[in-house]
Protein backbone atom coordinates (compact mmCIF):
# COMPACT_ATOMS: atom_id res chain seq x y z
CA UNK A 1 0.00 0.00 0.00
CA UNK A 2 1.69 3.52 -0.84
CA UNK A 3 1.99 5.91 1.54
CA UNK A 4 0.21 8.57 -0.06
CA UNK A 5 -3.38 6.72 0.20
CA UNK A 6 -3.44 8.77 3.68
CA UNK A 7 -3.09 12.06 2.22
CA UNK A 8 -6.32 14.14 2.59
CA UNK A 9 -8.76 14.00 0.23
CA UNK A 10 -8.10 17.44 -0.39
CA UNK A 11 -4.96 16.05 -1.93
CA UNK A 12 -6.97 15.80 -5.64
CA UNK A 13 -8.03 19.61 -5.63
CA UNK A 14 -4.49 21.03 -4.68
CA UNK A 15 -3.46 21.35 -8.11
CA UNK A 16 -5.19 23.93 -10.93
CA UNK A 17 -5.63 22.04 -14.03
CA UNK A 18 -7.53 25.26 -15.67
CA UNK A 19 -4.57 27.39 -16.72
CA UNK A 20 -3.36 25.10 -19.39
CA UNK A 21 -5.89 23.32 -21.13
CA UNK A 22 -6.54 20.14 -17.97
CA UNK A 23 -2.39 19.56 -17.89
CA UNK A 24 -0.51 20.70 -15.54
CA UNK A 25 3.72 20.33 -16.18
CA UNK A 26 5.52 17.84 -13.82
CA UNK A 27 9.77 18.33 -13.26
CA UNK A 28 11.32 14.91 -12.16
CA UNK A 29 14.18 14.33 -10.24
CA UNK A 30 16.28 11.60 -8.65
CA UNK A 31 15.83 12.49 -4.86
CA UNK A 32 19.33 11.13 -4.35
CA UNK A 33 21.24 13.16 -7.01
CA UNK A 34 20.00 16.28 -7.63
CA UNK A 35 19.97 15.07 -11.23
CA UNK A 36 16.72 16.14 -13.09
CA UNK A 37 15.51 13.30 -15.27
CA UNK A 38 12.54 14.48 -17.55
CA UNK A 39 9.95 16.62 -17.57
CA UNK A 40 5.82 15.54 -17.98
CA UNK A 41 2.52 16.03 -17.62
CA UNK A 42 -0.48 15.51 -15.70
CA UNK A 43 -3.93 15.39 -15.98
CA UNK A 44 -6.18 15.19 -12.73
CA UNK A 45 -6.60 11.06 -13.45
CA UNK A 46 -2.41 10.44 -13.59
CA UNK A 47 -2.01 13.11 -10.69
CA UNK A 48 -4.53 10.77 -8.77
CA UNK A 49 -2.77 7.83 -9.64
CA UNK A 50 0.40 9.04 -8.67
CA UNK A 51 -0.72 9.44 -5.28
CA UNK A 52 -2.92 6.60 -5.16
CA UNK A 53 0.17 4.31 -6.16
CA UNK A 54 3.15 5.92 -5.31
CA UNK A 55 5.18 5.36 -8.35
CA UNK A 56 4.83 8.38 -11.16
CA UNK A 57 1.91 8.46 -13.88
CA UNK A 58 1.85 10.57 -16.79
CA UNK A 59 -0.28 11.92 -19.31
CA UNK A 60 1.14 11.61 -22.68
CA UNK A 61 -0.21 14.44 -25.02
CA UNK A 62 1.30 12.50 -28.18
CA UNK A 63 -0.68 9.18 -26.79
CA UNK A 64 -3.48 10.89 -25.33
CA UNK A 65 -3.71 8.59 -22.38
CA UNK A 66 -2.26 8.11 -19.17
CA UNK A 67 1.18 5.58 -18.60
CA UNK A 68 2.72 4.89 -15.66
CA UNK A 69 6.75 4.92 -16.15
CA UNK A 70 8.04 2.46 -16.79
CA UNK A 71 5.25 0.53 -18.05
CA UNK A 72 7.13 -1.18 -20.47
CA UNK A 73 10.62 -0.94 -19.44
CA UNK A 74 10.10 -1.37 -15.76
CA UNK A 75 12.75 1.42 -15.26
CA UNK A 76 9.68 2.76 -12.11
CA UNK A 77 10.20 5.89 -10.83
CA UNK A 78 8.89 5.47 -7.23
CA UNK A 79 7.91 8.84 -5.35
CA UNK A 80 9.35 9.92 -2.53
CA UNK A 81 8.13 13.78 -2.28
CA UNK A 82 5.77 15.58 -3.70
CA UNK A 83 6.25 19.69 -3.87
CA UNK A 84 3.73 21.82 -5.62
CA UNK A 85 4.62 25.27 -6.46
CA UNK A 86 2.89 28.52 -5.42
CA UNK A 87 0.23 28.94 -7.62
CA UNK A 88 -0.63 25.49 -7.80
CA UNK A 89 0.38 24.76 -11.93
CA UNK A 90 3.09 23.07 -11.67
CA UNK A 91 4.29 20.07 -9.62
CA UNK A 92 8.19 18.42 -8.39
CA UNK A 93 8.38 14.41 -8.02
CA UNK A 94 11.43 13.60 -5.95
CA UNK A 95 11.49 9.98 -7.38
CA UNK A 96 13.48 6.98 -6.44
CA UNK A 97 14.83 6.02 -10.15
CA UNK A 98 14.27 2.51 -10.20
CA UNK A 99 16.30 0.84 -13.18
CA UNK A 100 18.56 2.67 -15.05
CA UNK A 101 17.02 4.83 -16.94
CA UNK A 102 14.33 7.67 -17.32
CA UNK A 103 14.81 8.54 -20.93
CA UNK A 104 12.68 7.18 -23.79
CA UNK A 105 16.44 7.08 -25.77
CA UNK A 106 18.18 4.64 -23.42
CA UNK A 107 19.79 7.43 -21.51
CA UNK A 108 19.57 8.28 -17.58
CA UNK A 109 18.06 12.05 -17.80
CA UNK A 110 16.20 13.57 -20.91
CA UNK A 111 18.43 16.45 -20.58
CA UNK A 112 21.38 14.33 -22.08
CA UNK A 113 22.37 17.24 -25.03
CA UNK A 114 24.41 20.63 -23.86
CA UNK A 115 24.39 23.60 -26.11
CA UNK A 116 27.28 25.99 -26.08
CA UNK A 117 28.56 28.45 -28.32
CA UNK A 118 30.42 26.05 -30.59
CA UNK A 119 27.43 23.51 -31.03
CA UNK A 120 25.07 21.19 -29.52
CA UNK A 121 26.16 18.33 -27.71
CA UNK A 122 24.78 14.71 -26.78
CA UNK A 123 27.23 14.29 -24.04
CA UNK A 124 25.95 12.63 -20.63
CA UNK A 125 25.58 15.64 -18.07
CA UNK A 126 28.56 15.19 -15.97
CA UNK A 127 27.14 16.98 -13.00
CA UNK A 128 29.62 17.60 -9.94
CA UNK A 129 27.41 16.50 -7.67
CA UNK A 130 26.09 13.00 -9.10
CA UNK A 131 26.47 10.46 -6.44
CA UNK A 132 27.06 12.77 -3.27
CA UNK A 133 24.04 13.14 -0.76
CA UNK A 134 22.20 16.61 -1.21
CA UNK A 135 22.71 17.47 2.51
CA UNK A 136 26.75 17.20 1.56
CA UNK A 137 26.82 19.42 -1.45
CA UNK A 138 28.17 23.20 -0.99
Amino acid sequence: MSRWRRLPEEARDLLDFGKMGGLVPVVTQEVHTGEVLMVAFLDPEAWELSLATGYAHYYSRTRRRIWKKGETSGHVQRIVEVRIDCDNDAVLFLVEQEGGTACHTGRRSCFYRTLTPQGLTEEEARLPWRGVSPKDRP
